[in-house]
């Protein structure tokens, strides 16, 4: 085996070469083809293309502003004098806290409906049904709702009250209410 290895040396050298040169030009003859569709394909992407950028747009000139209301009346200062002496404070309506609060009161006015009246004698009452479907019955003086409703009318159509609210600036104010028959 020793003796054939300088044969196969020499041998195969020039049939290597002749294979490299082979490929080589089977490669470039490949390469050397008609490319002229391509060409083609190109230039009439060239011509359907046209590209065209939008001009920019043209911006207003900044208008600077010039406040003038500086000599106004300020929003954010009260113009009524919302501080009171303690006397007049003490005459403003309250509600009054140590009153026996009565079983109505605990209810919304809305969530109470009127569902009849009742007369014994020359006294009137009022039938109210609760958000329990409890019916209480009520007279000229009463409490229910949870804004000091006092009661001081009844009629056989509704009972008319008298609520204490919150005014928004620290007092309270007086508001009239009803609950009409068949409401809730």
């Amino acid at each position: 085996m020793a003796c054939l290895r300088p044969v196969l040396k020499t041998t195969l050298k020039p049939v290597m070469s002749r294979i490299v040169i082979s490929l080589s030009l089977l490669t470039l003859s490949a390469c050397n083809e008609d490319v002229s569709d391509l060409q083609t394909f190109i230039a009439q992407t060239k011509s359907a293309h046209v590209g065209s950028v939008k001009a920019l747009p043209q911006f207003k000139p900044y208008e600077s502003f010039s406040y003038s209301a500086a000599e106004l009346r300020d929003p954010f200062v009260a113009t009524v004098d919302l501080e009171t002496d303690e006397t007049t404070k003490t005459s403003l309506l309250n509600p009054d806290s140590t009153r026996p609060r009565q079983p109505l009161e605990i209810f919304p006015l809305d969530t109470l409906g009127m569902v009849g009246t009742l007369e014994q004698g020359t006294q009137l009452w009022g039938l109210i049904k609760d958000a329990q479907n409890i019916v209480h019955r009520v007279q000229v003086g009463n409490y229910m709702g949870q804004n000091e409703g006092r009661i001081i009318e009844i009629s056989d159509a509704a009972i008319y009250l008298v609520e204490i609210v919150p005014d928004g600036i620290g007092g309270y104010i007086e508001r009239d209410a009803s609950i009409a028959i068949g409401g809730q």
